[in-house]
C-alpha cells in the first residue's frame, strides 16, 4: 500500500474516537471513508493530515512513518467542507499560494494557476475574488489550490456537504475527472453513500470508531456484512429467515451463513420483483414517484417490504400483488445491532 494505517488509536478523555482502526490506500485509489456524524472518520482524516496526534499506532508513506511529520511537511493537499480560501487575495493568488511560499519561480506559477484553472474548467475568474463566487466555484478553487503544489496525497474532509444538491452533483463529477486525470491518491470523508457510491474505488464503512466493512462499492452494496452497512449503504428489507419464506414461499429454503438468530436477510428493494395479481399475497400501500423509478410500499406476508421498479407501472395502490426473488438476491447479515460495535470488524 503507498499508504497505510495501522492500528491508529486517539481518545479524549474517557471517550474512544477510534480504536485500533487500520486501513491502506493504494497509488491513484480514490478512497471514501463513510459512516454516521461521530463515526470516526473525519477523526482519522486529521491524524493522517498531521492535524492530530496519534495515541497510538502507526501511520506509513511509502513504508516511512509519518508520526513525528508536522503537516506542513507531509506533502498532503487539504480540502475542507468550508472552502478555506484567502478572502482578500483573487483566485489566481489562492491557486498559487502554496508554490509561492515554496520559492516557485513567478513565471511557473503562473503557468501552473493556468493549468488549473483550466482543469477546474474557470479560467475567466482569475481576477475574481472569493466573495464574488458561488459556493460550488469556490470549491473549485480549493481543489485546485489543493492540486497545485503536486500533493503525495488529497484529503477531501466532506467538500461537498455545503452545496446544493445540483452544484454538488456536477462538483462530485468534476472532482472524480480531476483525480483521474492527475491519478492523485485521495482519502475522501462524507457520510453520503450515494457519493461515496459514485466516487469510490475503495469504500472504507465505520461506526463508533472501528471499520466495520471495506471494499468495492458494488461489494459493499450487494454483499454487506453487517445490519449496519446494509441500512447505511442504502435503502434494505431487513428479514428474519422465517418472514422470507411467508413473503415469498416459493424462494428454495436456502441456510444464513451462521444460524438464524444471528442473521437477517438482506433485500435491496430493485432485486424484488411485482406483479399485478388478484390472488397475489401482498398489497400495495404507497406509490412514490421519484422520476426515473417508483418506489411502493408493500404490505406481505412477511412484513412490510419497499420495492423499486422503473418505467411505466401497472400498479396502483390497493393493488394485489405477487412478488417474486431470485434465490440469490439475499444475502445474509450479521444481526450486529444488539452488539457492542466494537466486536464487528473488518
Amino acid at each position: 500500500m503507498y499508504l497505510t494505517v495501522r492500528d491508529a488509536t486517539k481518545t479524549y478523555g474517557s471517550f474512544t474516537a477510534l480504536d485500533r482502526v487500520s486501513i491502506g490506500i493504494d497509488q491513484g485509489e480514490f478512497v471514501c471513508l463513510l459512516g454516521p456524524s461521530g463515526c470516526g472518520k473525519t477523526t482519522l482524516l486529521r491524524l493522517i493530515a498531521g492535524l492530530s496526534d496519534l495515541d497510538g499506532g502507526q501511520i506509513l508513506l511509502e513504508g516511512a512513518a509519518l508520526s513525528d511529520l508536522p503537516a506542513r511537511k507531509r506533502g498532503f493537499g487539504i480540502v475542507f467542507q468550508s472552502y478555506s480560501l484567502f478572502p482578500n487575495m483573487t483566485v489566481a493568488e489562492n491557486i498559487g499560494y502554496g508554490l509561492k511560499i515554496r520559492g516557485t519561480h513567478r513565471s511557473e506559477v503562473a503557468r501552473r494557476v493556468s493549468e488549473l484553472l483550466e482543469l477546474v474548467k474557470l479560467p475567466q475568474l482569475a481576477d475574481n475574488f472569493p466573495g464574488q463566487l458561488s459556493g460550488g466555484q469556490q470549491q473549485r478553487i480549493a481543489l485546485a489550490r489543493a492540486i497545485a503544489v503536486d500533493p503525495r496525497v488529497l484529503l477531501l474532509d466532506e467538500p461537498l456537504s455545503a452545496l446544493d444538491a445540483k452544484v454538488r452533483s456536477e462538483l462530485r463529477d468534476e472532482i472524480r475527472h480531476v483525480q483521474r486525470s492527475l491519478g492523485i491518491p485521495t482519502l475522501m470523508v462524507t457520510h453520503d453513500q450515494e457519493e461515496a457510491l459514485a466516487l469510490a474505488d475503495k469504500i472504507i464503512c465505520m461506526n463508533h470508531g472501528v471499520v466495520v466493512q471495506a471494499g468495492t462499492p458494488e461489494h459493499l452494496y450487494h454483499r454487506p456484512r453487517t445490519r449496519f452497512v446494509a441500512e447505511f449503504m442504502g435503502i434494505s428489507n431487513l428479514l428474519t429467515a422465517d418472514a422470507v419464506r411467508r413473503a415469498f414461499p416459493d424462494l428454495p429454503a436456502r441456510q444464513p451463513g451462521g444460524t438464524e438468530g444471528n442473521h437477517v436477510a438482506c433485500i435491496r428493494p430493485e432485486q424484488i420483483g411485482v406483479t399485478p395479481a388478484p390472488d397475489g399475497n401482498a398489497t400495495v400501500r404507497n406509490i412514490s414517484f421519484l422520476g426515473n423509478l417508483r418506489r411502493l410500499e408493500v404490505d406481505s406476508a412477511g412484513g412490510p417490504l419497499v420495492v423499486e421498479t422503473h418505467g411505466s407501472d401497472a400498479c396502483r395502490e390497493g393493488d394485489r400483488v405477487m412478488l417474486r426473488l431470485a434465490p440469490d438476491a439475499c444475502t445474509w447479515v450479521a444481526d450486529d445491532l444488539a452488539r457492542d460495535p466494537a466486536e464487528v470488524r473488518a
